[in-house]
């Protein structure tokens, strides 16, 4: 993946639920609701791209390891957070 190449947000999803075996049960609704979305621009219901996002980090502080940390910066990439 390039700086420039963006992966569609369902196969975010996809790699979290590999890599997360038990995956928090308040982060497990936005994890879900990640399946449904390709890009920032998406919606799932009234709730944008983005705060699935914001309210998926919110919800995976036990969520931990490389795989993590790469994908929680990914996700913050994508959604233009710091």
């Amino acid at each position: 993946m390039t700086t420039t190449t963006v992966r569609p947000l369902h196969e975010v999803a996809k790699e979290i639920n590999q890599d997360w075996k038990n995956v928090y049960f308040g982060a497990r609704p936005y994890l879900n609701a990640l399946y449904s979305l390709d890009k920032i621009t998406d919606n799932y219901g009234a709730d944008s791209a983005k705060s699935i996002i914001i309210y998926f980090l919110g919800n995976s502080s036990s969520w931990r390891g490389e795989t993590a940390k790469r994908i929680k910066k990914e996700l913050k990439a994508i959604a233009g957070i710091k």
